[in-house]
């Protein structure tokens, strides 16, 4: 359930039964014709459909993210690393104070990765809690959904292209786009990281039909689901 829908008193009661909530982290950056808000879309909407079934709250999505290698592109924005860590740090620990003990942050931006490290020191710190970082689309199972339906697939390819992700007055070309250079591109600062990239697509299909995509979907929302039901450590 969203957060949104609930009202404190019906936290508190939530709170006596079960002690987990889930946190998306997104990103607000370039994904070629679709939209900025990729990340933040489809992290929130895989996290509220997967906790749905189990009455799990869930949190508005974090909508910016780590992503300085995009700054040539105008709407992409990025956070500072330490700026996200600290953002982070104070939700998780305003969740601690809650009541909260299992926290799972689904995450649906690669440059958010230092937060998984952050999660292993509050555990460190706060060895009550119990913090796990899913990364969404490759997670085990549904990156296999992802190979099987086509392996080249990248940032601002088809793998992003979802129905509820596409901008009606900005269609997808057609065709495949030859795969960029990552390690050279990694090795861009930002006006030579769009210099490469051009449209910003990474490189693949720029589209598949809805049904592979809602299959590579249903795959996603259940292993974050799984994610969620856990096992969980047992805590003394």
């Amino acid at each position: 359930m969203r957060i949104a829908d609930s009202n404190w008193m019906q936290i508190e009661r939530y709170l006596q039964d079960d002690d987990r909530c889930v946190l998306p982290i997104g990103s607000t950056e370039q994904h070629a014709q679709l939209s900025l808000c990729v990340d933040m879309i489809l992290a929130e909407r895989v996290a509220v459909e997967a906790a749905e079934p189990l009455g799990v709250p869930v949190y508005p999505a974090i909508p910016f993210g780590i992503a300085p290698y995009f700054a040539a592109y105008p709407g992409s924005v990025t956070l500072r690393v330490e700026t996200l860590l600290a953002v982070a740090r104070d939700l998780i620990a305003s969740f601690r104070r809650s009541g909260f003990r299992r926290v799972l942050l689904v995450n649906g931006h690669g440059g958010n990765q230092p937060v998984a490290a952050l999660a292993q020191e509050l555990m460190a710190e706060w060895p009550e809690m119990s913090i796990r970082w899913h990364q969404w689309w490759n997670a085990p199972r549904t990156w296999a959904e992802v190979q099987r339906i086509d392996p080249l697939g990248s940032h601002a390819s088809w793998l992003e292209n979802f129905p509820w992700t596409r901008l009606d007055h900005a269609p997808a070309p057609d065709g495949v786009k030859p795969m960029v250079d990552v390690g050279l591109l990694k090795a861009c600062a930002p006006d030579a990281a769009r210099a490469l990239l051009g449209d910003g697509n990474f490189g693949g299909a720029w589209q598949k039909p809805d049904a592979d995509m809602l299959a590579l979907w249903k795959a996603g929302v259940e292993e974050t689901r799984d994610a969620l039901e856990g096992p969980w450590p047992t805590r003394s």
